[in-house]
């Protein structure tokens, strides 16, 4: 069982109950909003997986394995409480009153008790007295007072809004041996737990139980309890099934497999045909079709798809540089001459070959989606489509190669050639990004939302202009619509608007939003998050205290940078991160700011809270608006911090 991600579809999988929720791409265990109209205080919920998992029979006891992304993100003004806690439960159900301390466990009548059969590892948050600190993961047995607990300040961890840890629950039933790691996102499993303990499940769990989550708040202390990602695998036990039975089943497994069989061959067959034709229908059907190259001119051009050849991974794909004869690009280099310069080679061109390597469906959807929205576009900061290639379920679209690289591998020095971009190299490339973004958002003959601006899909010719690249998370909207809604929260942390992970819409704003976090990346010379610490709040907080200069790249002298232009580019920077959507400038102000026909934009000295629902419009097409009273809270939290 693998939840990269949580869907409200997940539902027919996933109970909830309580406060829980399935909401913004993660378990809410407890309610997902800041928002005081939301009653905060004294929540419990549980999510739990829906079908139980027979963990003993006789003396064997199952081995299991999991792991889960989780996010405990504490509430300005509030004392954070109580906590989230993975759980193992005899049933899908959760005990009355089993808020504040409880943790949607036990409450004041259950607790300790032996007939509760559950096994939990808690993340506590808030000290009781039966506590040893208001910071601990602890094991749990039948009752809220952990049998053990770990500090752990002891390893810096820090729970924040931009904070994750992944934490590793493994059981050995052979060893009857608990172990628990924690370690923040993105990093190894620990070789250490952090807690151990020999348990034998028989005599504390119900032989058939349920997996999941449950967490609570306090009367005074407020948190949000959210789980984004979970693994499990649990070891099947051996049937006891009699040999009549086991000879039914081989027998009705060899007919499965003859129907299995023949619905293989018909989708290999009839189906791949038939989907073939489908995407052979759409390419012909795209105004000013561009080329179809031959995959075996491909394979060669990259060398196979050496991976010496490889420029970069990302979700959709593998891209890979190739070089194509003469004799290959005379039509391409006849449809698109009116434009800069080719890559020339001895009287051949490289090209930058990208793979899909997604699923089967999903791979051709992205392919399309991708081809039909590209094909039409033309910006001279916008990377150049030379044509595609379908065939044998490969799925190839071919780029203008650009000998630069992206602009993150030389603003973070990971190039294999690293340049320290000039001032008026970094200010040119703001200008050629806000430049295509407002040619997609307001110049094209529909609305393009990208979804997914950021410094690696921002790419360099050889004269360091910026194109930009990769549009398989892009959609181009309906004239009567001006945002885009999908399951789950595309695009990359650090560069993804607020809004997104409650209203799952991608708008111009928030493309304007990835746009003010590669701006000041650019300045900055620093990543938009590192180490879950937000680029935008470190620079929000030198330009409350008068120092935003202090923001520009150190590798950048003072004598080598305008510092009015720098000063304009971080508070237009800041303007495009503001928390509120409709405080953020739209892109024909930030190209008016960029050419200085306009002042720098105005920005509050303190960074506004963000806060769910919000006043005023959250997209382009939303006009919702919060309270008076909520109103006030949004403003009175600023102030406050």
């Amino acid at each position: 069982m693998n939840y990269r991600s949580f869907q409200r579809s997940d539902s027919s999988t996933i109970t909830t109950k309580n406060d829980a929720s399935i909401a913004g791409g993660a378990l809410q265990i407890t309610r997902d909003t800041r928002n005081p109209s939301f009653n905060l205080p004294n929540q419990s919920g549980r999510a739990m997986f829906s079908k139980p998992f027979r963990l003993w029979k006789d003396d064997t006891l199952a081995s299991f394995s999991t792991s889960f992304l989780v996010n405990i993100s504490p509430v300005r003004n509030f004392t954070p409480g109580e906590g989230l806690a993975f759980v193992i439960a005899p049933d899908l159900q959760i005990p009355t009153g089993s808020h504040r301390q409880w943790l949607g466990l036990t409450n004041s009548t259950t607790d300790g008790s032996s007939s509760n059969r559950f096994i939990a590892v808690e993340l506590d948050t808030f000290k009781q007295d039966f506590d040893p600190n208001d910071k601990h993961i602890g094991l749990n047995i039948n009752i809220v007072k952990s049998n053990i607990t770990y500090n752990l300040s002891d390893i810096g961890v820090e729970f924040a809004p931009w904070t994750y840890y992944t934490i590793w629950v493994d059981y050995n039933g052979n060893a009857m041996m608990l172990d628990v790691y924690i370690a923040q996102e993105g990093k190894p499993k620990p070789k250490i737990p952090v807690l151990r303990r020999s348990i034998n499940l028989k005599e504390i769990l119900a032989q058939d139980s349920y997996f999941g989550f449950s967490g609570s708040t306090g009367a005074s202390t407020h948190q949000l309890n959210s789980v984004f990602s979970w693994n499990l695998m649990v070891e099947i036990l051996p049937s006891d099934e009699n040999g009549l039975k086991f000879v039914l089943l081989i027998v009705i497994s060899i007919v499965a497999m003859v129907i299995i069989g023949l619905m293989v061959v018909y989708y290999l067959y009839g189906k791949k045909a038939e989907d073939d034709l489908i995407i052979l229908g759409t390419l012909k059907r795209l105004p000013g079709t561009p080329r179809e190259f031959r995959f075996k001119d491909l394979k060669k051009a990259t060398n196979n798809f050496d991976m010496r050849n490889k420029l970069g991974e990302g979700g959709f794909g593998a891209v890979y540089k190739g070089i194509l004869p003469k004799e290959k690009i005379e039509v391409v280099l006849g449809v698109f001459r009116r434009y800069d310069k080719r890559v020339l080679t001895n009287e051949s061109m490289e090209v930058a070959v990208k793979k899909f390597t997604r699923g089967n469906i999903k791979g051709k959807d992205d392919f399309l989606s991708e081809l039909t929205i590209i094909n039409r576009l033309r910006h001279r900061n916008l990377v150049r489509l030379e044509g595609w290639c379908h065939t044998n379920e490969t799925l190839l679209l071919v780029y203008e190669y650009l000998p630069n690289d992206s602009l993150d591998q030389h603003l973070f020095g990971r190039a294999v050639r690293p340049v320290i971009l000039t001032w008026s190299d970094r200010y040119n490339i703001i200008s050629g990004v806000a430049s295509a973004l407002h040619y997609l958002h307001a110049e094209w003959d529909k609305v393009v939302v990208h979804r997914d601006v950021k410094a690696s899909n921002i790419m360099l010719d050889s004269d360091y202009n910026a194109r930009l690249g990769d549009f398989g998370l892009a959609r181009a909207l309906e004239n009567s619509a001006t945002s885009y809604a999908e399951q789950g929260v595309a695009g990359t942390r650090g560069y993804i608007a607020p809004e997104c992970f409650h209203s799952g819409k991608a708008s111009r704003r928030s493309d304007v939003y990835g746009f003010g976090a590669v701006v000041l990346e650019v300045v900055c010379g620093k990543p938009a998050l590192e180490n879950y610490n937000l680029l935008v709040d470190w620079v929000w907080t030198l330009y409350r205290e008068g120092h935003i200069l202090q923001a520009v790249d150190e590798r950048l002298a003072t004598d080598h940078y305008v510092a009015e232009d720098a000063e304009r580019l971080l508070m237009m920077g800041l303007a495009c991160s503001h928390p509120w959507p409709y405080e953020r400038p739209e892109m024909e102000t930030i190209v008016q700011i960029i050419s200085r026909t306009v002042g720098p934009p105005l920005v509050p000295p303190i960074k506004p809270s963000y806060v769910w629902p919000m006043r005023g419009p959250v997209n382009d097409d939303d006009s919702s608006e919060c309270s008076a009273d909520e109103s006030l809270s949004i403003i009175v939290s600023s102030l406050e911090n």
